[in-house]
């Protein structure tokens, strides 16, 4: 045997076991991504979830985390080098997390979406920061009017048609209270702060004000469109039409719609779906939120899809997005009570759900979500400026100073905070 055929056949042998150990190896394992997201929000996420690990070999292990503890305890496991790879976050504290510097801009992959030019404004709005893209549409809930259509009848208004300015808006409330006294013509949760600029503000958008600047570095409360909302919430207390027992509701009858006895309240999109199913036999009617005098807008509530910065499942996370944008994935996350985050694709997806769901789906795309790096500080904690102001300029004597007085706190908390 020559020297060249030994090293033909040891090089042969070499590559029959590298082979055999490749195949003994099998395929490269399979990813799996931690997705946190917080409580009380149905099943819209883990059905997501559970559908994308049904049809793909990497996986995605979601957290529910307790709704009042995501915030703290997203940060906590971020300074300690613990956070999950991603987290479904209530999209207005997105500022604050992509301030700090600890989200992936996603910048140039979003931009790269073919639909991206559909996906909410609202959203990506609060995701921006200095730029950059820093977190992505994920689940979407929408604020709008609901009226109590037998009531409606019963005060001899049309049943068919909410209110679309403030003057309707007031003599439907003062006519449905007049039916007796354990009716209300309207109702809100007047010491609840994040009920409030949930309901309150897109009254303040569709008249074409605003309460922060875009950039959210200043404060713009003492418009004259915050005191013509105000003026008819105060309008609707002299008339008598908004129960007592709304001054102090913290939130525990933020529903109180579902009663019977209430003419008109401010709820979210994802209530309609418990109203249906909860409550069959009230009989009601959704619009969007009138302006003064016309137009309409919403509060654009729901989560940012946030990616962890250093994650080692950057690329995963995209493909779990890109699978939750799809028709399949939008359609699944409309079925358990999240509205489309595509407006492109938005009513086709909605045409077999509930008609009050088709009418919030609509706004989405022109609703707003306030931009602020201490949104919790100014707006969301129990005693935040934004609360103290709207208050004492509803219930209080000089809803002037109230106002005013609201913006200075507000736009010193803002400064401290930059």
């Amino acid at each position: 045997m020559t020297r060249s055929n030994t090293y033909s056949k040891i090089v042969a042998r070499l590559m029959t076991c590298a082979g055999a150990m490749a195949l003994l190896a099998g395929p490269a394992s399979a990813e799996t991504m931690t997705l946190w997201s917080r409580s009380g929000q149905g099943e819209t996420i883990p059905a997501l979830v559970k559908a994308f690990n049904e049809s793909h070999e990497d996986q995605v292990q979601v957290v529910q985390v307790p709704f009042q503890e995501m915030v703290q305890k997203y940060a906590t496991a971020l300074a300690g080098g613990e956070a999950p790879d991603a987290v479904a976050l209530d999209l207005i504290y997105t500022p604050s997390f992509a301030a700090s510097g600890q989200l992936e801009p996603l910048t140039d992959w979003a931009k790269s979406l073919s639909y991206f030019d559909s996906l909410s404004k609202a959203h990506l709005s609060v995701a921006t920061y200095q730029g950059d893209i820093y977190g992505m549409p994920f689940t979407t809930e929408t604020s709008v009017m609901a009226w109590n259509k037998d009531l409606f009848e019963k005060a001899g208004l049309d049943p068919e048609k909410g209110p679309t300015n403030y003057a309707e808006w007031r003599d439907m409330a003062k006519r449905v209270d007049a039916l007796g006294d354990d009716i209300d013509g309207f109702y809100f949760s007047g010491n609840c702060a994040g009920c409030t600029i949930f309901s309150f503000t897109p009254m303040i958008w569709a008249s074409n004000g605003r309460i922060l600047s875009d950039d959210g570095s200043k404060a713009t409360l003492d418009t004259p469109q915050m005191h013509d909302a105000v003026d008819l919430f105060r309008n609707m207390i002299a008339d008598g039409s908004i129960a007592a027992s709304a001054r102090t509701d913290n939130g525990t009858n933020f529903l109180s719609i579902q009663n019977g006895r209430i003419g008109m309240q401010v709820v979210g999109a994802a209530t309609i779906g418990v109203l249906t199913t909860q409550h069959p036999d009230l009989n009601f009617g959704v619009a969007p939120i009138p302006g003064k005098d016309g137009g309409s807008s919403t509060f654009v509530g729901g989560d940012n899809f946030v990616i962890t910065k250093g994650s080692d499942h950057v690329d995963l996370a995209k493909t779990f997005l890109e699978f939750a944008y799809s028709p399949e994935g939008q359609t699944l996350m409309a079925k358990y009570g999240s509205l489309p985050a595509r407006s492109d694709i938005s009513a086709k997806i909605m045409a077999d759900q509930d008609s009050r769901l088709q009418v919030a789906a609509a706004t989405v795309p022109t609703g707003h979500t306030p931009y602020s790096v201490v949104f919790n500080d100014i707006i969301n904690s129990a005693n935040s400026p934004w609360i103290q102001m709207l208050s004492a300029a509803i219930y209080g004597d000089d809803p002037d100073a109230a106002i005013a007085e609201g913006e200075r706190q507000m736009q010193e908390t803002i400064d401290f905070g930059s």
